[in-house]
């Protein structure tokens, strides 16, 4: 090593690189800019006569020195907490940036109305919360805790299923109006269709199509089930959507419920290593209990019975 003194508090700085890959979001997480982060990081850098980060024109990549580095830094991060838990009690040390990712459905209808009230009496944590058509990465650090239709692969993560759901066809009341009563499956799939987009169906449980109307095609294709959502109330024709979105909007009209229904799962995960984090497990309980919650309303038991 060269003879410049190592500075604990530069890891910080490097864990905020590491889990956004961006100066400036980096810099934004720790309330700083990004003339100092990027000093911190040539800084510990030097300190250590190591490469920590590939940088190019789209951002810093870990080397695989800094993937090693970062485990190493979460740790002595996670144990800080805890001796700050210990010290103060478990109010004071919930602190910290928290990146939770999220499928848009869930994170825009669901979760976002719930959140400001939980950030509101935890001023002391970040939340940065995204709502994704593609769930971010665990194993690559890019979310601290993630809610996916399906648990990750196997690795260090502690997974668990907090909800399953039931999506269901619907259209609006004025499109059927327009058009002859549907009776059966085969009449319905006489009908246009909103719904995702062939070749950007990045997980087997966005496929509605192929469980609940079998060789269907949506003619009218988003990525965003907003977009989807808004074609079914312009009349487009029908779409498919978890009761629990189509719910608050009286003028959409489930078709078939009894027969044209399918059921789905939410799964909450974060990596073992950030498991026992005062600020990781205090969401977790959070997002686990608000589910618990609201599981009528997930599974539609007004229209549905188990």
């Amino acid at each position: 090593m060269t003879g410049i003194a190592f500075d604990w508090d530069d890891l910080r700085y490097f864990l905020a690189v590491a889990q956004t890959g961006q100066l400036s979001s980096a810099a934004r997480r720790l309330r700083s800019t990004h003339v100092t982060v990027s000093r911190r990081i040539d800084r510990l850098e030097q300190s250590l006569s190591l490469r920590l980060f590939e940088r190019s024109p789209r951002g810093y990549t870990l080397t695989g020195v800094g993937e090693r580095l970062v485990a190493h830094a979460q740790a002595m991060e996670q144990t800080a907490d805890g001796l700050h838990e210990i010290i103060s009690g478990e109010a004071a040390a919930l602190r910290g940036v928290i990146r939770l990712s999220t499928p848009e459905g869930f994170g825009s209808f669901f979760l976002s109305s719930r959140l400001p009230d939980f950030a509101s009496r935890n001023p002391g944590l970040l939340i940065e919360f995204m709502t994704l058509q593609q769930i971010l990465s665990l194993s690559r650090r890019e979310a601290d805790i993630s809610v996916a239709l399906h648990p990750p692969a196997a690795g260090p993560y502690q997974v668990e299923k907090i909800a399953r759901y039931r999506l269901l066809v619907y259209a609006s009341r004025s499109y059927l109006e327009r058009h002859p009563p549907v009776r059966s499956r085969a009449e319905a799939m006489e009908h246009p269709l909103a719904g995702y987009i062939d070749d950007m169906i990045f997980a087997p449980g966005l496929d509605y199509l192929r469980d609940i109307l079998p060789g269907k095609r949506a003619g009218y294709q988003s990525s965003s089930i907003i977009a989807q959502l808004a074609a079914g109330l312009a009349g487009y024709g029908m779409t498919i959507l978890p009761y629990f979105i189509a719910c608050a909007y009286p003028q959409l009209v489930p078709v078939l419920p009894q027969e044209l229904h399918i059921e789905r799962e939410y799964w909450l995960s974060c990596r073992e290593d950030l498991a026992d984090a005062p600020r990781i497990r205090v969401v977790r309980d959070f997002i686990r209990s608000e589910a618990a919650a609201f599981e009528d309303m997930f599974m539609a038991r007004p229209i549905l019975q188990d």
